[in-house]
């Protein structure tokens, strides 16, 4: 039996400052993400990659880009691991460093023309310190929300998918700020661009960095992690033990992440590199950016409907959606028109992906316990973003360039991410109404799977 819902108390400032905070991390995250993926899809392919043929280059630099996402489940393992044992907050203050610290030194990176082979090593290096930290960063933001939303508005009132929808927020913001500094530098000429111009947008990172630290250095500890009972052996064996709710926590996120990754960045090389009617730089960052925008408004209202009728049927309707568009959307692109192009991003992008991410977070923390809830929600969610994103456009890239261009490839791998989203959240129970950690009573139900016992 779900518990009522009242009228919730108003947040409190703990909570508002909470909920910046893990907006303020999960933006840096896809920032610096986002940052790299533009300009690999840019310019990455000649300057650390050089002599290969085109394809061959950017097939090149999008594995140093995958490189970050393999690197980011044990991230969340790690990271994971020490949140659970000692604590979200200090996770959270050591995975935002390593992540802008990161993308800084990416900035500074000589090129291959002068370090030779070391430039690509260096690259790949810092890609998968970036990954580690990105590994940990989600887990402990979302977390942190989430719990403080239980503690301030109580099991029966807590709105988790509101609150949790800030966390979220951090992809299309980081997509909109990174979107909109790379088309301000791309409009150097070129020579300028490859000289400098591409490393602005990995330098500013630590203006974000600045900000966030200076919020997350005035946030408490999780009520609910300083109450709960320790546990006697390694989170990782305890989730392990029952690994059905990470295996099904990677399969829900999936759709969300391959969508991401191939209507955003990729969608960068694929637009501007095509033989016919090829876009600009421009046109397709100010088209990622509006379908960002978009995303903005679309992903809240998502994440606060989950509040009120759950979180299966959102995620579910937006995995439909996202199949149903693969091929329409990508027609669009084909089209070469830049009006056609921007409702194709805000479709597949702002819309469908939207609606499957925004209830995620909230979703995902909802599935375990919360002695375990950092390690086992970190690797449900990096290994999605392992498979969805991080392989989604080496694997695209790829398809390309043996097919001769077509974009069949590109809408198969949609429809594939949204099928197995959809087939998982079929699978799932709703959890929209359920206090985290119920207190056990004589006649209650077994815990939840993933809950320590």
């Amino acid at each position: 039996m779900q518990p009522s819902r009242t009228s919730a108390r108003p947040p409190s400032p703990q909570l508002r400052r909470v909920a910046l905070s893990g907006l303020l991390g999960t933006t840096v995250e896809f920032y610096d993400f986002l940052v790299y993926g533009t300009v690999a899809a840019l310019v990455f392919g000649d300057l650390f990659f050089p002599g290969a043929d085109p394809a061959v280059g950017t097939i090149a630099a999008f594995g140093t880009f995958a490189a970050g996402y393999v690197a980011r489940p044990l991230g969340g393992l790690l990271f994971g691991h020490f949140g659970d044992r000692i604590g979200r907050k200090s996770m959270m203050l050591l995975t935002m460093t390593l992540m802008g610290s990161g993308s800084f030194l990416i900035g500074l990176l000589p090129t291959y023309d002068a370090i030779g082979v070391w430039a690509p090593v260096l690259l790949v290096t810092l890609r998968v310190v970036q990954g580690l930290a990105i590994g940990g960063e989600w887990g402990g933001a979302t977390l942190m929300i989430v719990e403080h939303a239980e503690h301030a508005e109580g099991s029966g009132n807590a709105r988790r998918g509101l609150w949790s929808s800030f966390s979220q927020l951090g992809a299309p913001l980081g997509s909109v700020l990174s979107a909109g500094v790379v088309t301000l530098v791309s409009t150097l000429p070129d020579d300028q661009f490859r000289e400098w111009g591409w490393r602005v947008p990995f330098l500013l990172s630590v203006v974000l960095l600045a900000v966030g630290m200076f919020v997350r250095l005035r946030v408490a500890e999780s009520p609910l992690f300083r109450k709960a009972e320790p546990l006697d052996r390694p989170p990782v064996l305890e989730v392990l033990r029952r690994p059905k709710p990470v295996l099904l926590a990677a399969c829900v996120g999936i759709g969300a992440f391959t969508a991401q990754s191939l209507l955003t960045g990729f969608m960068i090389s694929y637009a501007v590199g095509r033989e016919h009617g090829a876009y600009s730089r421009p046109q397709v960052l100010a088209a990622v950016t509006i379908a960002s925008c978009v995303a903005l408004l679309v992903l809240p209202a998502a994440s606060v409907l989950s509040d009120r009728i759950g979180r299966r049927p959102v995620v579910l309707a937006g995995a439909v959606a996202s199949a149903a568009l693969a091929f329409p959307v990508l027609a669009l692109v084909d089209s070469g028109s830049p009006g056609l192009l921007i409702l194709a991003l805000v479709l597949g992008h702002g819309v469908a992906q939207s609606t499957m991410y925004g209830p995620l977070g909230a979703l995902l923390t909802e599935m375990f316990g919360t002695r375990v809830r950092y390690t086992g929600a970190s690797l449900g969610y990096q290994a999605a973003t392992l498979i969805g994103a991080g392989f989604s456009p080496l694997i695209a890239s790829s398809l390309l360039a043996s097919n001769g261009g077509g974009s069949t490839p590109i809408s198969l791998l949609l429809c594939g991410g949204a099928a197995i989203t959809a087939l998982t959240v079929w699978r799932l129970r709703e959890t929209h109404g359920d206090a985290l950690d119920p207190a056990p009573a004589p006649s209650a139900a077994p815990a939840r799977e993933g809950s320590p016992q």
